[in-house]
């Protein structure tokens, strides 16, 4: 809502998966909105508390507008959810998340979807920089951060249990799975490594109990099948069979 105007008055919708952004006394049906007469409706839905990188079409009186377009006095808008799978268009899809959301990252990675993490707080706009500079999805629960004009591309994460929050990001984007190829660590890819290679950086009970191994060719992590292989396994597994199959 634009408070301390007094020009065009609009009515607008959301839809339901958008109505937690509306505050509570907005969330009617048809809400009537006066506007400034000069601000655009993304502007306008932004006011109302609601990211555009949530938002799908806009229609106003049943006709498909630009999120720069000007309302006008007694114009009808219904502001749509984003649509899912969300297509991202211009470069590999590949995820930025915000020091909120390392476990996330973790399992994105886990299943092999590129997911870049700063467990440091570095801020909104290194953070908005950063998905420009890299062409990265930034995911966040942070609807400020979300509305910076800089990010090259987001998109809100709407629990705050990590299981929601991965079927929600896979469900949204469809992203390729390739499980047990990514460093859960640091992102980077993993290879097969040979016993001997790696045996320094063994404990003496890793080394009698396990043959097979993976290392990061990133920062050289090692990888086995341990004490919590079974309980990853799950994570893959349920992943898999609902948003799979895993890339070849």
């Amino acid at each position: 809502m634009l408070w301390g105007v007094n020009g065009p008055e609009i009515t607008i919708s959301f839809a339901p998966e958008l109505q937690l952004f509306i505050a509570a006394e907005r969330r009617r049906p048809q809400a009537p909105v006066i506007t400034d007469g000069v601000s655009t409706l993304g502007h306008v839905v932004e006011s109302l508390g609601v990211p555009l990188t949530e938002v799908g079409r806009l229609l106003v009186d049943g006709r498909e507008v630009a999120v720069s377009h000007v309302p006008a006095a007694g114009e009808r808008v219904e502001v749509e959810a984003v649509g899912r799978p969300q297509e991202v268009p211009g470069a590999p899809l590949r995820f930025l998340l915000d020091v909120h959301l390392g476990t996330l990252a973790r399992r994105l990675r886990l299943l092999g979807v590129d997911a870049a993490y700063e467990s440091d707080d570095i801020g909104d706009p290194a953070l908005a920089a950063l998905s420009a500079a890299q062409q990265r999805v930034l995911l966040s629960r942070d609807r400020g951060l979300l509305r910076r004009r800089e990010i090259w591309a987001g998109a809100y994460v709407y629990s705050d249990r990590p299981d929601e929050q991965l079927r929600d990001v896979l469900g949204r984007f469809a992203p390729a799975l390739a499980p047990w190829t990514r460093c859960t660590a640091c992102n980077g890819p993993l290879q097969d490594a040979d016993k001997d290679a790696v045996r320094e950086r063994l404990e003496h009970g890793t080394q009698r109990t396990y043959d097979v191994f993976a290392q990061c060719i990133a920062c050289g992590r090692v990888y086995w099948r341990g004490a919590h292989h079974t309980r990853l396994e799950t994570i893959v597994e349920n992943a898999v069979r609902e948003f799979g199959p895993a890339a070849a």
